[in-house]
């Protein structure tokens, strides 16, 4: 198919790649692991080292009645530092390759099942006009569509894609899972679709 919404010839699909039975459970895997290293990590509370205060001993050890304390910066006194705060870190952690590319062909996979997926010939435009475009979008029935272009997108396709809501464009090797489950239809050039089935395969 075409931006103008025209048959532009056949393209087959790897089953392989395109045609597996979906599997949920890869798919949160890789879908938290995303989310986990896109986490900032930069919560952080002060510790009685970092807390402005004095350093004196508030009273004498013995003889006041009182339980022993040794700075007004402890974690027990109001404006002391607090015990066991969140501290800068990163949440990231590993998940092999192999599950990573598991998990992209079953989101692939799942916009097959689910009726989602959409071949063009070629994401790009001669001009950036967004209204052009949301016009081609609407004669294909798309309404929030992830575009795959090929390894460098088009830059006047790419200009007047990210103006629309609901709308985005990325090159094949930027393909996440994330990304194509979140939104409701998958575009894949032809040349993505090859490259995909290429790396996955």
């Amino acid at each position: 198919m075409t931006l103008d919404n025209k048959a532009a010839g056949e393209q087959e699909l790897d089953d392989a790649v395109f045609g597996l039975a979906v599997r949920k459970d890869i798919l949160q895997r890789v879908v938290e692991w995303q989310r986990a290293k896109a986490r900032a990590g930069t919560h952080k509370t002060k510790t009685r080292s970092e807390v402005s205060g004095t350093g004196k001993k508030p009273f004498k050890q013995k003889g006041s009645g009182n339980a022993r304390q040794g700075t007004l910066r402890a974690p027990q006194h109001e404006g002391g530092g607090r015990a066991h705060g969140p501290v800068v870190r990163s949440h990231a952690y590993n998940l092999t390759k192999k599950v990573r590319a598991l998990g992209l062909r079953h989101a692939l996979s799942a916009k097959v099942a689910e009726g989602k997926l959409l071949l063009i010939d070629a994401a790009e435009v001669s001009q950036p006009k967004t209204a052009a475009l949301v016009k081609s979008f609407a004669a294909m029935g798309l309404t929030k569509p992830l575009i795959i272009g090929g390894d460098v997108l088009n830059e006047n396709f790419a200009k007047a894609a990210r103006n629309i809501k609901g709308v985005d464009v990325l090159p094949t090797a930027g393909a996440n899972v994330l990304d194509i489950l979140r939104h409701k239809e998958l575009v894949l050039t032809k040349e993505a679709a090859l490259a995909l089935q290429a790396r996955l395969k």
